[in-house]
């Protein structure tokens, strides 16, 4: 039997606006749209693109008795990150681990003053929220009456800004309410492309209409997974279940800085969280790190494609985590975990068909992001 899978309040405009759908995560999405993931990835970094992340988890999570900080100082028992320093209209990215120091998911987490909203991974929604429902003294309710749109790139404020004039007053990671045509809008300026923007979450009723208005707006393109994809890559950020997952840890997957100085060895509120006593030794000087690689030529290096050090001979030091062609890059770039004795500017080898092409280590991310500090 097909395994069934889910729509997004806006499947139908999708459709009709000549999207290829595709299942992801449980959920029909569209991978991209007429012009092409190129054209789409050139669009988002010149003007604004709009996405359709409705299939991501909204979660919030109401304190009891406790009020807000024993609210907070639960949610640190899950996740290694400053939740309880976290102010309110203001949100941070952390991480769920396990007890082997591995990472269960990444997330979004923002204090709307009297309750936590967390936007967790599609695919790990079920089982994140799970998890959350371990925690004592808190109310754990998935939001399902609402959809959740990313605008992004250097005219999303321009863009947004008509219909909601008080965005251009955030600033980034900031989390707020506003108001469209009488309708409650969850605003938080961030996104998953390495420029400036927003994520919003809007009643299911009225997702449809706000998003015809945004593409309504000359600066404004739809945008598919496709190009999603493209630019997280370029800017570094990592996918979980290929970058990360449950058998890698925070300072391997290159994220150690998720986790703040007080909750690391001799801070205020060190450790506390599963899996702190493998993850925190090793936050100073791990073993492996993600990196980027620059391969020479045209032919982008994907996802499985094993690194060597030399050009022939030897075990595989990586394997390629995320890779493909960047389009603002105008080159070929992907992510893998190496050594992390390797410089950057060493040159390693991937292989591809039998050979082995060489490929540059650098530093990540591979375009300058423009968020608004």
């Amino acid at each position: 039997m097909a395994e069934t899978t889910r729509r997004t309040g806006l499947y139908d405009l999708h459709v009709e606006l000549g999207a290829r759908m595709v299942p992801f995560a449980g959920w029909q999405m569209p991978v991209q749209y007429p012009v092409g993931v190129m054209a789409e990835h050139l669009h988002t970094r010149g003007k604004a693109g709009l996405f359709d992340v409705s299939h991501m988890g909204q979660v919030l999570v109401v304190p009891g008795d406790g009020g807000m900080p024993a609210a907070a100082a639960a949610l640190e028992t899950l996740i290694p990150a400053d939740v309880t320093g976290l102010a309110p209209g203001r949100q941070r990215y952390g991480l769920f681990t396990n007890d082997a120091g591995g990472i269960l998911d990444d997330l979004m987490f923002a204090n709307r003053g009297d309750h936590f909203l967390l936007v967790v991974n599609a695919a790990c929604a079920e089982q994140d929220i799970a998890h959350l429902r371990t925690l004592p003294g808190v109310r754990v309710t998935p939001v399902i009456d609402r959809g959740l749109l990313a605008l992004q790139g250097p005219q999303a404020e321009v863009a947004l800004a008509r219909l909601v004039p008080g965005v251009t007053a955030m600033r980034f990671m900031d989390s707020q309410v506003h108001d469209w045509d009488g309708v409650e809008l969850w605003v938080s300026r961030s996104g998953y492309t390495g420029e400036d923007g927003f994520e919003i979450s809007v009643p299911e009723a009225r997702l449809e209409a706000f998003a015809r208005a945004l593409l309504d707006q000359p600066e404004v393109a739809p945008i598919g997974l496709g190009a999603r994809d493209s630019l997280r890559l370029e800017a570094g950020m990592p996918l979980y279940g290929h970058d990360m997952d449950v058998g890698v840890t925070p300072a391997a997957a290159g994220l150690g800085w998720s986790i703040p100085k007080v909750r690391r060895a001799d801070g205020a509120r060190a450790g506390g969280f599963p899996g702190a006593d493998v993850i925190l030794p090793e936050l100073g000087s791990p073993a492996t790190t993600r990196r980027g690689l620059r391969p020479e030529g045209r032919a982008p290096i994907r996802e499985g494609v094993p690194i060597f050090a030399g050009p022939e001979g030897g075990a595989a030091i990586g394997t390629v985590s995320s890779g493909g062609f960047g389009p603002s890059v105008g080159a070929p770039v992907a992510m893998v975990r190496l050594p992390a004795d390797i410089a950057d500017g060493a040159t390693v080898f991937a292989e591809l068909r039998g050979k082995r092409l060489p490929a540059t280590v650098c530093t990540l991310p591979f375009i300058s992001p423009t968020f608004k500090r």
